[in-house]
């Protein structure tokens, strides 16, 4: 077990975090279940994790707090939270604060099992190879999870941030479709993924905002163009 993807869970429910901790462990992953937020905390500032998955409603240091916490310390490591409110509000407060995806309660295991595979796919391959894109000022290091801007504070990058920035990069002033995006950087294509994709877009378009000859573009209905001008 000592090479398999390490899982910091952080889940206040004895019965469904015991649940969730045996189907990772015989899905392959090592697993570190903590029951409360201050204890997930904790074990994030000792050691070293792979992907978090963190329930909202958590005692001690709810499940919001805790997400801010991480990302103070790591911008880049993928973070689920666990949710039993299915709003918009709920929702979308975890992506403004950092998190990278959302399962809503109850669920299948399956669907988390499907969520994290997706994540780790993405961030395994990371250290066998690099790619910088230039979009004029700027230079995007997906290696490292980095906006570059001469003069300028280096931005740092969620894992989903620099996989959107990346896709554009790879389809520069041309259109996406939205559910292409989300199926391929989200793993599928709902209500509440495309709301978190609009949060998404406008981090994107804040961080690129001091160079004025680059613009992402939104195609009502259809879908984003990142627009670079020579």
């Amino acid at each position: 077990m000592s090479n398999s993807p390490k899982i910091l869970l952080v889940e206040d429910d004895e019965s469904l975090g015991f649940v969730i901790k045996d189907n990772l462990e015989v899905a392959g992953y090592a697993v570190e279940w903590k029951k409360n937020g201050r204890a997930g905390q904790k074990a994030y500032q000792e050691e070293s994790f792979d992907i978090c998955v963190l329930d909202v409603m958590l005692p001690k240091m709810d499940g919001f707090s805790l997400l801010h916490e991480i990302r103070i310390k790591d911008q880049y490591v993928p973070i689920i939270m666990l949710t039993a409110k299915n709003t918009q509000e709920d929702v979308l407060t975890g992506f403004r604060n950092g998190a990278d995806d959302y399962v809503i309660k109850p669920f299948d295991m399956e669907e988390l099992l499907m969520r994290i595979r997706v994540f780790l796919k993405r961030t395994i391959p990371r250290d066998q190879k690099q790619r910088c894109y230039q979009i004029r000022s700027f230079e995007l290091d997906t290696d490292n999870l980095l906006l570059r801007r001469e003069g300028s504070e280096d931005q740092k990058l969620t894992e989903r941030e620099g996989l959107l920035l990346e896709l554009f990069c790879q389809q520069l002033n041309s259109v996406i479709k939205r559910e292409y995006i989300l199926e391929n950087i989200w793993g599928e294509n709902d209500y509440f993924l495309g709301r978190s994709l609009d949060v998404f877009i406008s981090r994107l378009r804040k961080y690129l905002r001091p160079d004025d000859g680059i613009e992402i573009v939104n195609h009502h209905g259809v879908g984003f163009k990142l627009v670079v001008k020579a």
